[in-house]
């Protein structure tokens, strides 16, 4: 599709960093990035923005097929290590997770279209095995300075409506609310206010899952022109589902995935932050968002944590 296409053709990223780079737009994640993170801690709050790898408090609800919450299982209770049964015993479990099932990072290799990936590497590079290329275990660590862009705080509501397409003047709204410039290296997070759908008591899957505010094609350039590093969001889609176009199916993560490069997070738990954030008007943080080093795989499980 035209508009598609006019988007993806000014944003490419493809060689920008060499034509063996597997990690996009990370590479602003520098070290001065990572001091400026450093320098944005001043009270020392702590937050964990990622949801509990349960069974039974798990977001899949066969949605995605395949992408099934975690199960735990035991492997030891109280087994005894020694012949003295007394002395030293083990408890051990094991867990399956899908490993976009909850907080998660998605690896540049999770989407491809027309037969590649990020950086012009065949969409062949994934097999059976995983992907040879652009996998999870190439964002050895992901630690920087991020900000809240608490797009339904600035525009007045507690929860965007259902579906509605976040655009790159929103975007400005919530940094000019927020009393914050972005600078090349940083990390977004944007709140839709979509976790309400979790609250407990009022748990609704489908309502989080479909429809859902998000980010839109056009939003990809504003994060471009600006050289953010990743985006996180706090919804299940990470774009506004369905589409604003008819005729593109998650365009938004094929412009970030493929055409940037740029890393992008769902599901991320962030009402407590946007809470305290408007309360002392602070809206940049350290963030570590390190992913575990699944080798090969297309994305990660995340506990991510902002320090204040």
């Amino acid at each position: 599709p035209a508009r598609f296409a006019e988007v993806a053709g000014r944003i490419r990223n493809w060689a920008r960093w060499g034509p063996e780079d597997e990690i996009g737009t990370l590479n602003f994640i520098d070290d001065a990035a990572r001091l400026r993170g450093a320098r944005a801690v001043h009270s020392g709050k702590a937050f964990a923005l990622g949801l509990p790898l349960s069974e039974v408090e798990g977001i899949q609800a066969g949605f995605i097929p395949g992408r099934v919450n975690p199960t735990r299982t035991m492997i030891q209770v109280n087994e005894p290590l020694s012949p003295d049964p007394d002395w030293v015993c083990s408890s051990e479990d094991v867990v399956t997770l899908a490993t976009q099932c909850a907080t998660h990072w998605d690896a540049l290799a999770h989407c491809s279209y027309d037969g590649v990936i990020y950086n012009g590497y065949p969409a062949s590079s994934v097999d059976a095995q995983g992907t040879g290329r652009c996998g999870i275990h190439r964002l050895s660590t992901v630690i920087g300075r991020a900000v809240l862009l608490d797009v339904a705080r600035a525009l007045g509501v507690d929860v965007l409506e259902p579906g509605y397409p976040i655009t790159p003047d929103d975007l400005t709204s919530a940094c000019d609310m927020a009393g914050i410039a972005t600078e090349p290296g940083d990390i977004v997070l944007v709140r839709t206010g979509q976790m309400v759908h979790l609250a407990p008591g009022s748990r609704d899957l489908v309502a989080y899952t479909w429809p859902s505010p998000g980010l839109t094609v056009e939003t990809a350039e504003w994060f471009f022109t600006r050289d953010i590093a990743a985006v996180a969001i706090d919804n299940l889609t990470f774009e506004v589902y369905p589409s604003q176009y008819d005729d593109l199916y998650l365009p938004v993560h094929l412009l970030h995935l493929v055409e940037m490069g740029m890393t992008q997070g769902q599901n991320w738990v962030l009402d407590p932050l946007a809470a305290d954030c408007a309360d002392d008007g602070q809206y940049s943080f350290l963030l570590d968002a390190t992913p575990l080093p699944f080798t090969n795989a297309l994305g990660s499980p995340l506990n991510p944590l902002a320090l204040k």
